[in-house]
């Protein structure tokens, strides 16, 4: 590492906090700093956080950092953000956010959305001319499941008509903070994509159509600008600068959401090079040069941050959250029958777990829909669970099943995928805080068939990205370098031995979904 090279600040804002990193341009990240943010649940699926709790956190985690790299923060010429998508900061006139923000896993929209895409004759809940016109001009449509961008603008003004007055613009979290950053509302082509009131046919000239604006009832002038990720918006704020400690002089990027950031930040940035999400949630996608829509499995090709290029959209809801689940809930809850807070090396507990299981030891399996499912079935109702106990069952096969669960449902959505791109995929890029795991990187290999790459600092996926984002809008490299940038620790590999076991367990797993889906809608619909 050159003394004197020129440095990126990037900040990924996920659900959990920020994290802001330090990485050189096509280099490898000098290190990173994460705060915590709260999370705020309510009845009748709210999720809400605070802008200004975010904000504190990026501050803490950034100065944090240059506290641990005091010569690092002359040398940084640009900023990359990168955050959460699908959720809605409110803010006033005088630029500051109105009460918390609305994030992606917010349902509270369903029923607004629903009522606004009706109409007759009816295709999967749609109106057909409705659902048709936002096919063709978007590549997608508004979930049912309320829990996109447009569901929160539309929860606030049927729901909350004093803030919704007030508001002169809705904000995506990453819009939000590069505005925090340079004084700038602007919203780039892919991050804007979940408003589904934009005209995505040409991926390099995205814009908002009037009649789309027209079908919601909103108008142009609520929403930010648009341009593409890698566009400058400017340089820092003179406080932005001083409270992150690093030069005014700074450009910010516009950059892209989760997904698209991540996309980019595992390497994964030719046509058809596939990689593999594992967080909180989950995804599995690719980038293309065509633009296509699968309504069946709500998926569709959104715009990516790579100029010209569309990103598959899809979303698993519940993957790393499970283990989480697992962790606090069943083996160490903070309850009457808890004893102790759980080791910090909780994880690798159960990794060891789950290694020292043979697949066949035990026929349980984990449906791990515990906040509903988005692709290949968008099912808001639906719930998880363990399935087939037995006295016999021990905890080592609860812990086993849970990691299978996610990877099972990995599979159902890789099907869903191969089959939209039209091809196999060589190999996939594992990324996220599941990619840490060893256990987990070759039980997606054997689950699914294909060869995992285990991307080197996969929990730095996002921030990479955002970073590389940064720098090539700064004109430091290229997307077509990135594949040979991002280092890949290990390759893990199908054992064939287990091929028969997983697709039998596989069939099994879509067909717990199909045999209660009905129960879980009883059960689970408001009101009942």
């Amino acid at each position: 590492m050159a003394l004197d090279a020129p440095l990126l600040l990037a900040i990924d804002l996920g659900t959990s906090g920020p994290k802001v990193a330090l990485f050189e341009a096509g280099g490898p990240s000098l290190g990173s700093e994460f705060e915590p943010t709260a999370l705020l649940l309510s009845e009748g699926g709210g999720a809400e956080q605070s802008p200004d709790d975010w904000w504190r956190a990026i501050l803490t985690a950034a100065r944090r950092l240059l506290l641990r790299f005091p010569q690092a923060a002359a040398r940084v010429v640009g900023v990359g953000c990168t955050a959460q998508w699908s959720g809605t900061v409110a803010v006033d006139a005088q630029g500051q956010a109105i009460g918390n923000a609305i994030i992606w896993m917010d349902s509270r929209g369903a029923p607004l959305v629903r009522k606004t895409m009706a109409g007759f004759p009816t295709v999967q809940g749609y109106g057909a001319a409705k659902l048709w016109r936002s096919l063709r001009l978007t590549g997608g449509v508004p979930g049912l499941s309320g829990k996109d961008s447009l569901a929160h603008i539309l929860f606030l003004r049927q729901h909350r008509p004093d803030l919704y007055r007030r508001a002169v613009r809705f904000l995506e979290p990453k819009d939000y903070l590069n505005f925090r950053l340079t004084g700038r509302q602007a919203a780039s082509f892919d991050s804007i994509a979940l408003h589904w009131v934009t005209d995505n046919r040409d991926p390099d000239a995205v814009r908002y159509h009037d009649g789309l604006l027209k079908t919601f009832g909103l108008r142009r002038d609520q929403l930010p600008e648009l341009g593409p990720a890698i566009q400058v918006l400017g340089p820092l704020t003179a406080q932005a600068a001083r409270e992150l400690g690093v030069p005014q002089s700074a450009q910010v990027v516009l950059g892209s959401s989760d997904v698209q950031s991540a996309a980019v930040g595992s390497g994964a940035t030719l046509d058809y090079q596939a990689h593999l999400y594992i967080g909180t949630s989950s995804w599995l996608t690719c980038h293309l040069p065509f633009k296509k829509t699968d309504a069946v499995n709500n998926m569709a090709t959104l715009v990516s941050s790579i100029p010209g290029r569309y990103l598959i959209g899809n979303t698993q809801e519940s993957a790393g959250v499970c283990l989480t689940y697992l962790r606090d809930k069943l083996f160490w809850p903070s309850d009457a029958l808890g004893q102790q807070p759980p080791p910090d090396d909780a994880y690798r507990r159960f990794d060891s777990m789950v290694e020292a299981t043979a697949p066949d030891q035990d026929a349980v399996l984990f449906t791990p829909w515990l906040y509903g499912e988005r692709t290949p079935v968008e099912d808001p109702l639906i719930r998880g669970g363990f399935h087939n106990l037995s006295l016999s069952t021990r905890r080592e096969h609860l812990v086993r099943a849970v990691y299978e669960g996610v990877a099972l449902n990995t599979r159902w959505l890789h099907q869903a995928v191969r089959r939209f791109v039209g091809r196999e995929f060589e190999a996939i890029n594992l990324i996220g805080g599941g990619a840490r795991s060893a256990a987990w990187c070759q039980l997606h290999a054997d689950v699914l068939g294909v060869p995992i790459r285990q991307v080197e600092a996969p929990v730095e996926a996002n921030a990479r990205g955002a970073a590389i984002l940064a720098a090539v809008g700064l004109g430091l490299t290229t997307f077509e370098q990135v594949p040979r940038q991002v280092p890949i620790a290990r390759t893990f590999t199908p054992d064939p031995a287990w091929r028969a076991h997983y697709d039998h367990r596989f069939r099994q797993f879509v067909r717990l979904y199909r045999a209660n889906r009905g129960i879980h809608a009883q059960l689970n619909r408001p009101g009942a």
